[in-house]
């Protein structure tokens, strides 16, 4: 299958890309190479995927339409994977205008040329923050509605851009949900990857609050082989792809120390206004439609991913992180 993948510099679109080149498909992978963290492990991912026969990149920004337009009229995707978004919900307060003109007309672009050059399959990255306030577990019959960060109610709006074009144009659409996604070569912003390099570099690390929320942590491989599966002809769906085991912040820093052998410094800051306390996903969707259920513990990839940061400590040492 020829599949237009964007964000595919990025930590999912890295691996979903990975998995896709190994069932001989052909990827185009389009990136914007932002620098909302350290580029150098974007490079670093987009010169692994530059090694494979059936790779292309280009660098395009999806906010950029015309460009677009070239891309779909020369390669002429079968199918759209789009992992590009702008991330994280403390950032997205600080400039939310750059979160809804990627995350929602990004996503508009692509579905308009989906539409344009007759693309029947199109994937969106969605997210769990949409949950905030909800029952847990958390099923995809909730009520979304009451988003508590512009992150957030970007993706609401991307998500509900999709129905619509499902519902005029027959495109098949299928909406993932991720939730709190590590592994090998993760997102340097998100508290796995800090909490590994600091601990490792016997610097403190930073605990909004006591510790005790808790996140549905899911392994990497496990969301990009659950992406793929949702290239089947669906209709539309929205998706939850989560771990289904939560753990507290506290249980996954003594993981960290048990495999580093070395002991946390912590600091703790109040907890923000626009987190949410715990998440848990509902995963029987997922499970029914695609038969996909995670298949890798928390213990395993947190093994895993210390592994890969002390493989690649050239990297990861020099990577410089954000609050």
């Amino acid at each position: 299958m020829k599949i237009l993948l964007t964000g595919c510099a990025g930590f999912i679109g890295w691996h979903t890309a990975k998995t896709a080149l190994k069932d001989d498909n052909f990827i185009l992978g389009i990136d914007d190479i932002n620098d909302y963290y350290d580029v150098r492990l974007k490079y670093w991912r987009l010169e692994d995927l530059k090694k494979e026969k059936n790779f292309e990149f280009r660098q395009v920004d999806i906010r950029n339409r015309n460009e677009l337009d070239e891309i779909f009229k020369l390669f002429k995707p079968e199918a759209v994977i789009n992992l590009a978004a702008r991330a994280g919900v403390r950032a997205s307060i600080e400039n939310p205008f750059i979160y809804f003109e990627t995350n929602v007309m990004g996503n508009l672009n692509l579905l308009s040329l989906c539409q344009k050059y007759d693309v029947k399959k199109f994937i969106l990255a969605s997210t769990s923050s949409l949950y905030a306030g909800q029952k847990m577990p958390f099923s995809e019959t909730l009520a979304v509605n009451t988003p508590i960060s512009p992150y957030a109610a970007s993706k609401k709006a991307a998500e509900v851009s999709c129905y619509t074009y499902h519902f005029l144009y027959g495109i098949d659409i299928t909406i993932f949900r991720y939730f709190t996604v590590y592994g090998p070569a993760g997102r340097p912003d998100l508290s796995i990857f800090k909490f590994i390099k600091l601990i490792n570099e016997e610097s403190p690390i930073t605990v909004y609050g006591d510790g005790n929320q808790s996140r549905d942590f899911t392994y990497v491989s496990d969301v990009a082989r659950g992406t793929l599966l949702g290239l089947k002809k669906i209709g539309f769906e929205i998706i939850n792809l989560g771990g289904n085991s939560p753990y507290t912040i506290n249980q996954t820093i003594s993981l960290i120390e048990k495999y580093l052998g070395k002991k946390a410094q912590i600091i703790h800051k109040p907890f923000p206004q626009c987190d949410i306390p715990a998440t848990w996903a509902d995963i029987s969707k997922a499970e029914k439609i695609l038969g996909w259920k995670p298949e890798v513990s928390l213990e395993q990839g947190i093994k895993a991913t210390i592994d890969w940061c002390i493989e690649n400590w050239n990297i990861v040492g020099n990577i410089i992180l954000k609050d």
